[in-house]
């Protein structure tokens, strides 16, 4: 799925809801914290406490300590004059390809690209379906119409967010091509019983794995276990570039040629076109980028992962666990927390709350694809997928980013557990 920020805006870190645009304490993640308080549901917001600013996600705290490094690489960049392609692409390529265990690494302009270039390299067009989850970033079900394909909607597993693959082989047909299971918010699908539902009707998979680089399960890592994978690199992805970028991943020569043909308007060699392609290219400053951060991707992944391990203490802790819902994650997948989405009762009015105490969160998402007016043709309706539209009215993410400091993550909790008291 193509969490890439409905609004398009990565100003993450700035302007979060509290405090003007032109203070530093706002625009760079600064903060001022008083020692923690004892936490448990009913306790009253501090109002005596210094501010404390938790941004849903801190790019400048990432950007801070690689800043030299940043500055290098583009200029390197611009010294070389090798703006399209070229050797920051090629080197970049080799290197995700090694991080993601994939013998094929194709970077293209967005995540969004990278599952249009994957349907066109799979020739999947009109009179085709392609099965996926009706609850995911909008780029899923988009760039499988967008080819003139027909997305054939599934419910999700309550626990995961991830697709019903019991639902999904209850639609698959002779006009079914393939399977595009998400691993949102960061945690594989159930992959072993996608590629068995693959290998029952003769389906490719391609794997949406925008929000989760370095996610896996006993079968190895997202993006090497379907015929192809699809990854973001928009800012807010655990790697993330300086705008848009995306890589489509394939272990499968054939499909990986065809990739790349298609990046580039199908044009092999110049000015001769075998296929219809598009502009699919990665600029080589986002390579750039991107190469300087890469090495430092396991370290920020465990980064996350003991926060989220952080938050289950702190919200059992403060005796929250059986009021708001944590993330499920399974012990046979490698959960690289994208996102960390909570259910939460009142959750439109916890989410205001803890606007006004200056922590930023989102809705993961609002309205599920075969709620949106574009997908009315498809003739699903409201009731159709009762776990997804759940989910869309109780879950809200919390910040997660591995900069994350104790006291922040604590001054969270505190918010959530002084609004159950005061609602309860």
């Amino acid at each position: 799925m193509l969490f890439e920020q409905a609004d398009g805006v990565a100003l993450f870190g700035e302007r979060q809801r509290t405090g003007e645009a032109d203070d530093p304490a706002t625009h760079y993640g600064n903060i001022n914290l008083s020692v923690g308080h004892q936490l448990r549901p009913g306790n009253a917001p501090d109002y005596h406490r210094k501010s404390v600013n938790v941004p849903l996600l801190d790019l400048q705290a990432q950007y801070r300590p690689l800043r030299d490094q940043f500055i290098d690489a583009l200029t390197r960049v611009a010294d070389s004059g090798r703006f399209i392609m070229g050797p920051e692409v090629d080197q970049f390529e080799q290197d995700v390809a090694a991080a993601v265990d994939v013998q094929h690494a194709i970077g293209v302009s967005s995540g969004t690209d990278a599952l249009l270039a994957a349907l066109m390299a799979l020739g999947i067009g009109p009179g085709d379906e392609v099965v996926t989850s009706t609850f995911s970033f909008f780029a899923t079900a988009g760039s499988i119409a967008r080819v003139g394909a027909r997305p054939v909607l599934v419910d999700i597993d309550p626990d995961t967010y991830n697709i019903d693959v019991v639902g999904a082989a209850r639609v698959c047909t002779t006009r079914t091509r393939a399977l595009m299971p998400v691993h949102l918010f960061g945690q594989a699908a159930d992959m072993s019983a996608v590629l068995a539902l693959a290998d029952e009707y003769g389906l490719q998979v391609i794997e949406d794995a925008a929000q989760a680089i370095g996610a896996g399960d006993h079968g190895g890592k997202v993006g090497g276990i379907g015929n192809l994978g699809c990854f973001s690199f928009f800012p807010s992805k655990n790697l993330g570039g300086f705008g848009d970028a995306g890589l489509v991943t394939t272990n499968d020569d054939a499909l990986a040629h065809k990739v790349r043909l298609i990046r580039n308007h199908g044009m092999e060699p110049k000015y001769y076109h075998s296929v219809i392609g598009g502009n699919f290219r990665i600029d080589a400053i986002q390579a750039a980028v991107l190469r300087v951060k890469l090495p430092h991707l396991p370290a920020w992944t465990e980064g996350r992962r003991r926060n989220a391990a952080r938050y289950r203490t702190l919200f059992t802790e403060a005796g929250l666990v059986g009021t708001i819902g944590l993330p499920k994650e399974w012990p046979d997948r490698y959960h690289i927390y994208n996102q960390f989405v909570i259910r939460a009762p009142k959750r439109d009015a916890l989410k205001a709350h803890l606007e006004v105490a200056g922590i930023g969160t989102e809705i993961y998402y609002p309205v599920p694809f075969h709620q949106q007016a574009c997908f009315a043709s498809l003739g699903y309706k409201s009731g159709d997928f009762p776990n997804a539209e759940r989910a869309a009215a109780e879950v809200l993410a919390l910040p997660i980013y591995p900069e994350l400091t104790v006291e922040q993550q604590t001054h969270v909790v505190e918010q959530i557990a002084a609004f159950y008291g005061a609602t309860s």
